[in-house]
């Protein structure tokens, strides 16, 4: 065999527990915008979830789809699409960052904090103005109680 053309980590896990390792590492950073994990599993994670942002800003149905094939619950691929994604305008790439933060004490492997380099906290939802009017209900007007038979009795009385 050759060596060339390999790319990712294995963890000593097969492809099914990889994928759902990946996935659940990436729902857990969308969910919580922030993970510490463990060196190696945050430099494999960075690239997947960075394409996932890339998906969501484009935020169209296939996308979208696309997403929620990617993480693991519902509830964090719309997270990632409706609320982070709309905040990350200024950058094309680079939206996470990795910093090494501690060794664990079991067996000395070096830790990492993957976090976004945008504060989500501070950033407002953008939302064009259009989507904003048209999202607001129209009033409906109210029904006619009490005054409705008051204004027909003044109208029988001005065409006598």
């Amino acid at each position: 065999m050759h060596r060339h053309g390999y790319q990712g980590r294995k963890f000593h896990r097969e492809k099914g527990p990889r994928t759902a390792l990946v996935k659940g590492l990436a729902d857990s950073l969308v969910r919580d915008e922030a993970i510490e994990t463990t060196l190696l599993k945050a430099k494999e994670i960075v690239p997947y979830v960075e394409k996932l942002i890339s998906k969501a800003k484009k935020g169209d149905l296939h996308n979208r789809r696309q997403v929620i094939s990617g993480l693991q619950t519902l509830r964090s691929a719309h997270k990632l699409v409706d609320e982070i994604a709309p905040k990350l305008t200024k950058r094309t790439s680079g939206h996470l960052r990795i910093e090494k933060t501690r060794t664990r004490r079991g067996d000395n492997v070096q830790l990492a904090r993957v976090s976004f380099v945008d504060d989500l906290k501070e950033a407002p939802v953008a939302k064009p103005a259009a989507l904003a009017s048209k999202a607001e209900p129209k009033a409906v007007p109210a029904k006619r109680t009490a005054t409705a038979p008051a204004k027909s009795k003044k109208t029988e009385e001005e065409k006598k």
